[in-house]
């Protein structure tokens, strides 16, 4: 079916000649915007160096998916309609305006709608590349590790140049959350006395425990681990603390043979007689053989052995001062035993991949270098180190969107072909505003702690399409609309001490969130924010001080 609108312009401005306004003459953009939850598909129509002119005819072909612009002058311009479902019996609504034409229709159904989603006007796919809606992009981290898996072996290559990257991975697990330790205390508590001793136990053995070894990888939402000895044609500096842990290693060990700290002269004979070494994995713990099946049980509650002996031997109540000194003394004497320099800097906050870091997740004692790849020094991810510039835990990030599971890159069977650093980055700034409850960013360089952007989230649940029109002689193409977060967004704040004092102001007023970004990603992030906001009118760019833009999602 097919509709046809002729719409006059009320605006007392001329007519432009037919030489002038031409639209084949130029580059007209066309965009399509739609909300979630809403009936209405909205078309932008305008170009950089002609302004509409005032009477233009619209024609709509549902069967063709495609829309006809008529000049009053006879020239036409055409824009493909994307993929939904469109009331052919509501009518077109359109206004001109001094720098675009704004053309509205009706839908039968919203563009996120569950219908919509199960139509397909595309070619059709082989059955085993159809994905179902649970694994549709973004994928979990659990669903990552089931493909990964899968496979017999696993090479990561750059997204850029196609590289391989590691050596072949065929084992990979989860990298705990971030924020597991603060986890620990408001799951468990903090106090000395019931489970609180649970949490301390956790914190310190999630430290020991985390390593990055040999042919195993870890995943986070974001990156993958990689051991330093699994990367192709990369060196890094040698440690220069390597003797150091295994003198720390080999004092922990001869530490845990001596007799467990006895209470002083207090009248009571001590049970800690005889002393039995446990070997638990990779540590070494001091154990009374005659509490050892006790401890057994009491270890779930978090109750060390000595602390054990301090209940029954001091009858003073559940924190008293005397047990909560000796209780922190003792956990603090065993993680300074058992725990490495290198161990010792993850109770810190320093976990993560560099990508979007919280105040939390950050640490003096560390510095994150950026990773390149070796052959076209495009970035591919980035590890942290210390003062030797060697990776701290053994482990190098690698980015998501920089790389790539098999060649070619970027085919069907890469499980990381949909990734991009906006989409990734829409995605956590989309669950900052769930759990935060702020819907105000500024971004950081995770190198001077100095802000580099200010963002402003406005609809987390639209959609569009954005392209140049179709001349006549070009084949209409079929198109479907992407979700996207709109939003306002700043750049290239100057360092001056004015501006800057503006920015915290800012933030301190709208209480907003802070995010730490390698200086290189929040370049890469403001041209695609800048490359957005050049797709619509220039009435539509400003708002309130702020460009406006859009990022996928």
């Amino acid at each position: 079916m097919e509709s046809t609108i002729k719409i006059m312009s009320s605006s007392s401005e001329p007519v432009f000649p037919a030489s002038t306004v031409n639209p084949n003459c130029s580059k007209w953009r066309f965009k399509w915007e739609a909300q979630s939850h809403t009936s209405t598909l909205r078309l932008i129509l305008f170009s950089s160096n002609i302004k509409p002119c005032t009477e233009i005819t619209v024609n709509l072909s549902v069967e063709k998916s495609l829309l006809t612009v008529c000049f009053v002058e006879g020239d036409t311009i055409r824009v493909p309609v994307p993929r939904v479902l469109i009331d052919p019996e509501a009518p077109v609504h359109c206004r001109v305006f001094d720098d675009h034409v704004e053309i509205k229709l009706a839908l039968l159904l919203p563009v996120d709608h569950p219908l919509i989603s199960g139509l397909d006007l595309s070619e059709p796919e082989p059955e085993e590349e159809k994905l179902d809606s649970d694994t549709c992009f973004p994928f979990s981290v659990n669903y990552e590790i089931k493909k990964l898996s899968a496979m017999e072996e696993v090479h990561f290559y750059c997204k850029s140049c196609s590289t391989k990257l590691t050596k072949g991975i065929r084992l990979f697990n989860e990298m705990p959350s971030v924020d597991w330790q603060d986890v620990a205390d408001n799951w468990f508590g903090t106090c000395c006395c019931s489970f609180g001793g649970i949490s301390e136990q956790l914190v310190m053995k999630f430290a020991k425990s985390y390593s990055c070894t040999t042919g195993v990888c870890l995943i986070t939402g974001a990156s993958v681990i990689i051991f330093k000895e699994d990367l192709v044609v990369c060196e890094f500096p040698v440690l220069k603390r390597d003797q150091t842990y295994d003198s720390q290693l080999n004092s922990a060990k001869m530490t845990s043979l001596r007799p467990c700290p006895e209470e002083k002269n207090n009248g009571v004979k001590p049970h800690n007689v005889v002393v039995k070494m446990m070997i638990n994995g990779d540590s070494s713990t001091c154990i009374h053989s005659k509490l050892k099946d006790e401890d057994k049980m009491k270890s779930l509650a978090g109750i060390s052995s000595e602390a054990n002996c301090d209940i029954k031997n001091h009858n003073t109540g559940c924190c008293s001062n005397n047990l909560s000194e000796r209780f922190s003394k003792d956990r603090e004497y065993e993680m300074n035993t058992e725990l490495l320099d290198k161990q010792k800097i993850f109770l810190k906050g320093c976990l993560g991949d560099a990508f979007m870091l919280r105040h939390s997740n950050l640490s003096k004692d560390v510095k994150w270098i950026e990773f390149l790849c070796p052959k076209c020094s495009s970035l591919i991810g980035a590890y942290p180190c210390s003062s030797d510039k060697a990776p701290l835990d053994d482990g190098v990030r690698l980015y998501k969107f920089n790389i790539s599971t098999c060649l070619p890159v970027v085919g069907l069977n890469d499980l990381f072909r949909e990734y991009t650093l906006e989409r990734m980055f829409s995605r956590q700034l989309l669950e900052a505003a769930q759990d935060e409850l702020t819907f105000r960013t500024v971004v950081r360089d995770i190198h001077t702690k100095r802000a580099l952007s200010q963002i402003v989230l406005l609809n987390p649940n639209a959609w569009c399409y954005s392209d140049y029109c179709v001349h006549n002689m070009e084949p209409v193409a079929k198109i479907n609309m992407y979700p996207v977060v709109k939003l306002l967004f700043s750049a290239n704040i100057n360092d001056t001490e004015l501006e800057l004092r503006n920015v915290e102001e800012w933030v301190t007023k709208n209480q907003a969130d802070e995010v730490f970004m390698l200086p290189s990603q929040v370049k890469e992030l403001i041209t695609n924010l800048e490359m957005a906001n050049t797709m619509l009118p220039p009435s539509h760019m400003l708002l309130q001080g702020f460009y406006m833009s859009s990022l996928k999602r």
